[in-house]
């Protein structure tokens, strides 16, 4: 047994015993749990014990913050507790965000492993489109057909995709959720599939506004069918009811059973729970969306435009766009054209200009490069890839597309835009507004002022009020602090910047622990190029396993921990390259260790590395020498 085997018993007993424990994982300064019941463990207990910093808790993990030694803590742990090592993805969310941010920050994390291949698959739609108006493939031929299924079928499919993104983000078995996105694309679970070969067995609400055709039932209960495939959140809250199932069944499921029996019932529970309730609130929102737009156009179009062109991205991210569709369809067939939904198609044109704005002003060059390609899919209809991966994860950006669609909307409604065939997407959907009775284009300068006008508005808006966070302004002149320094007895240590990049305030830190000072004081750094190099002259005390951490002790003892990314400890060293082993003595400017930045980000995981001092309290002044200009310091250490 380690030197630690007073502090581990400690900790097992105060967080409600060995039999308390489903997993623990550790990164380099802190265990992490997973409780089954996390109302068993002793939070004041813990946090007053010896040898603990603090504790954390964040999307079902409890979290305890040990320091530099926590891997001998923890390996006397699994000696007590009888558990073996596990790693285990955690979810960053701060508990303390406001609801709208956390839908946001959930919907874009999901989305954010698959932007390149959403990007890609968009452009080449877009591009097809192109070809296709310009003659140069037939929409009938086998080529059109390939490039076709190449970059509509994850725009198709998209719920299988985000069927195991979500499960990831939930902490669900990603196949778990890969299944439950295929089970809601089945072909014979779809509403245009059933429609076309079954008879409904019977309506519900027949006669009223909300009549709805029932074609299947699951026993004895009636299924409301809807079409899943190209839809976004019913198989995010799936997936999410799923983890929650998932959890409930480990705890409750003999350990001999849970290999097959925990999938098997978390699939059962969540999709015949996701068929019956998800389908008939969708649909349900859908008709009560379409049906209120219906009743405002009868006193005023130009309200109605307003509130379609305002909420219609909303209305998608939800599933619920789809109320329109019939209505859409109906009117066109019975009367046409179509004047109810069209105000919708200025969001298209204000998110590209919101885009196009943000990539003109933003000093990011990994944003520039994500706005050009989705700029491009934008104008030809294929808006995905900015809603997701640009305009959602800003919020402002998206609150702005979507007001310059509303105005645009509204000048629609008013100017009563109508649509006279099932058009295109983006500028491919210009031809279907020409009125085919009289060859007019009057319609169609409609459609085209309402263009120009959502994507001024975007454009102009974003220009004004988008603003990148920029990085507070150093309080302290570090120079005249350093010249009273040399005045005085004190010591001081200058501890150089190890990494390229901006330098930001440890409290813009994506995590509480780092964020509040609780391990040591310091500074991060947003880093441009990914070589850690010694900021002191000194010896390398710790190289964490997955080499994502090195702790240094300099000549003076100043004991330094650079910790490179968020969360990386899950990457189990991959993209990581040590130039230096535990024991090694190094200069400064000494190459510590090699990260592929890009490898790393595009893996979901940020790569802002902080830089603290963790025997700060050893110290008398920690000064953040990194923020003042020009300076080749980053952390000033006074004894």
């Amino acid at each position: 047994m380690g030197k630690y085997e007073q502090l581990a018993t400690n900790i097992i007993e105060e967080i409600g015993g060995k039999s308390n424990i489903q997993s623990l994982t550790h990164c380099v300064t802190r265990l992490r749990f997973k409780l089954k019941d996390e109302s068993k463990a002793n939070d004041e207990k813990l946090k007053n014990m010896d040898g603990i910093v603090t504790i954390l808790k964040s999307a079902g993990q409890y979290q305890i913050v040990i320091g530099n030694h926590v891997s001998k803590v923890y390996e006397d742990i699994c000696e007590l507790a009888d558990i073996s090592s596990q790693t285990e993805e955690e979810n960053s969310d701060n508990q303390d965000k406001k609801l709208f941010d956390k839908v946001i920050d959930v919907i874009s994390g999901i989305f954010q492993p698959i932007l390149a291949v959403l990007t890609a698959a968009g452009m080449i739609k877009g591009f097809l489109a192109l070809f296709s108006a310009l003659g140069w493939v037939s929409s009938e031929s086998g080529t059109y057909l390939v490039l076709n299924a190449i970059g509509d079928s994850i725009f198709m499919y998209l719920p299988i995709i985000l069927g195991y993104t979500s499960a990831k983000k939930f902490g669900l078995k990603p196949f778990v959720g890969l299944l439950i996105g295929i089970t809601i694309c089945y072909p014979s679970m779809q509403q245009s599939a059933l429609s076309s070969t079954l008879q409904p067995l019977y309506t519900l609400f027949d006669g009223t506004s909300f009549a709805s055709p029932v074609y299947l039932e699951f026993l004895g209960i009636p299924i409301i069918s809807m079409d899943y495939t190209s839809t976004v959140i019913p198989v995010i809250f799936i997936c999410f009811v799923a983890s929650k199932f998932e959890k409930i069944f480990d705890k409750i499921v003999p350990e001999l059973l849970k290999f097959f029996f925990v999938p098997m019932l978390t699939l059962l529970f969540s999709l015949v729970l996701g068929f019956i309730v998800i389908g008939p609130i969708a649909t349900y929102s859908s008709m009560m969306v379409a049906n209120t737009i219906i009743a405002i156009r009868g006193f005023s179009p130009l309200i109605a435009g307003a509130i379609v062109g305002f909420t219609w991205q909303i209305l998608v991210i939800f599933g619920i766009h789809w109320g329109f569709i019939p209505v859409y369809i109906n009117n066109i067939s019975t009367i046409g054209y179509d004047n109810v939904m069209m105000p919708f198609f200025g969001a298209t044109f204000a998110s590209t200009a919101v885009v196009i704005a943000i990539m003109i002003k933003t000093k990011d060059k990994k944003l520039k490069e994500l706005c050009i390609p989705a700029a491009i899919s934008g104008i030809f209809g294929v808006t995905e890839p900015a809603i997701y991966g640009i305009l959602l994860p800003l919020k402002k950006p998206f609150i702005i597309s979507c007001i310059a669609s509303g105005i645009a909307g509204a000048y629609y409604g008013y100017a009563d835009l109508k649509e006279f065939i099932i058009g295109g997407l983006g500028i491919f959907e210009f031809p279907a507004m020409i009125d085919p009775a009289t060859n007019s284009l009057d319609n169609l300068m409609v459609g085209v002022i309402g263009v120009v006008i959502a994507m001024s508005i975007g454009f102009i808006l974003t220009i004004v009020f988008f603003k990148e966070e920029v990085k507070e302004e150093v309080k302290a002149d570090t120079e005249d602090v350093n010249k009273d320094i040399r005045k005085s007895s004190l010591a001081k240590e200058e501890l150089k910047i190890p990494i390229k990049g901006e330098i930001i305030k440890l409290s813009e830190v994506p995590d509480d622990a780092f964020a509040q000072g609780i391990l040591g004081k310091g500074l991060a750094i947003k880093p441009s190029e990914g070589i850690v190099k010694s900021p002191v002259k000194g010896k390398v005390t710790i190289l964490f396993p997955t080499h994502h951490a090195v702790g240094l002790t300099s000549e003076n003892g100043t004991e330094i921990l650079i910790h490179v990314g968020m969360n990386t400890v899950n990457l189990q060293g991959k993209h990581f390259n040590p130039k230096v082993k535990e024991g090694d003595l190094v200069e400064i400017g000494d190459e510590l260790l090699e990260f592929d930045i890009k490898e790393i980000e595009d893996l979901g995981y940020s790569t802002i590395t902080p830089v603290i001092v963790t025997n700060s309290e050893q110290h008398l002044e920690i000064l953040e020498s990194g923020l003042s200009k020009n300076s080749t310091n980053l952390i000033t250490v006074i004894s």
